[in-house]
């Protein structure tokens, strides 16, 4: 298994609540923002895609949202309207497209255990050409202004930082509390800023961040990562629960409002 999967396996594993999550579904019901699915083309696969789009007068940066190990749940959804309504256009691919009976993905796939398996036996080389086409799709819609991002959580939080390896478009990348790959020659094609976010009470990810700044260093590449204390794996989603801990709600609030000052500077 993938060493990033294991470590987010292994801190979520409390949460397995995550995918009760009608409080997320409740406020994207509400939203006055242009919603959409569309089916994004890649090779002989279509990979099922939620689109949000922002009511602004110019073209928008976009930024493609990479799911947990949950795959595409509401609270992602919840999370590309946040971006809409902040001014992005917000796309996030369903990774497990095509995996469920019957071709569908998520949704399909009947439950928490089912999803994990699921993307643990993911081909790298379908989710690097599954995102590529994400990218091609989201840069090439009239409403883009051709500058695209990635953001994602946990194990999107990983392949966010792969993804940025593998793609020289993207203008930045957000990575929340997910895994560098280890490879220096890997960090080397970096060619955009690499934003961390990370909890403090989450040693079997953010130990791993003095490494990463150390080969960021080396090969020269931007990474700027930021700890919030008291805060646990997937803060951003837990800190939004109506259970949420003070250390996780104050985190994801800190977090989100780092994240737009960010994207303004795209």
């Amino acid at each position: 298994m993938n060493p990033s999967l294991t470590l987010c396996l292994a801190a979520l594993l409390p949460a397995l609540t995550a995918s009760a999550q009608d409080w997320a579904k409740a406020r994207l019901d509400k939203s006055p923002r242009h919603l959409e699915w569309v089916k994004v083309k890649q090779g002989q696969r279509e990979v099922n895609c939620f689109v949000a789009y922002p009511e602004v007068k110019d073209k928008a940066t976009a930024v493609i949202l990479i799911h947990e190990i949950f795959g595409l749940t509401d609270w992602v959804r919840d999370v590309a309207d946040r971006l809409a309504e902040a001014g992005y256009i917000a796309i996030a691919p369903d990774l497990l497209s095509g995996t469920a009976p019957g071709g569908g993905g998520t949704a399909e796939l009947g439950g928490a255990d089912a999803v994990r398996k699921a993307i643990s036996s993911l081909p790298p080389e379908q989710i690097t050409a599954d995102l590529t086409a994400v990218a091609n799709y989201a840069a090439q819609l009239p409403a883009c202004n051709g500058k695209l991002t990635v953001g994602g959580f946990c194990w999107g939080g990983s392949q966010t930082f792969r993804f940025a390896t593998n793609d020289k478009r993207l203008k930045a990348a957000f990575v929340f509390y997910g895994t560098a790959p280890e490879a220096e020659q890997e960090l080397a094609r970096i060619a955009c800023p690499v934003y961390g976010f990370y909890a403090g009470n989450d040693a079997r990810v953010t130990a791993t961040v003095p490494q990463t700044t150390k080969l960021m260093t080396k090969v020269g590449k931007e990474y700027e990562p930021k700890t919030y204390d008291g805060a646990g794996h997937g803060f951003m989603r837990a800190g939004e629960a109506p259970d949420a801990s003070t250390a996780n709600q104050q985190a994801r609030d800190a977090a989100w409002r780092r994240w737009l000052e960010l994207l303004k500077k795209v």
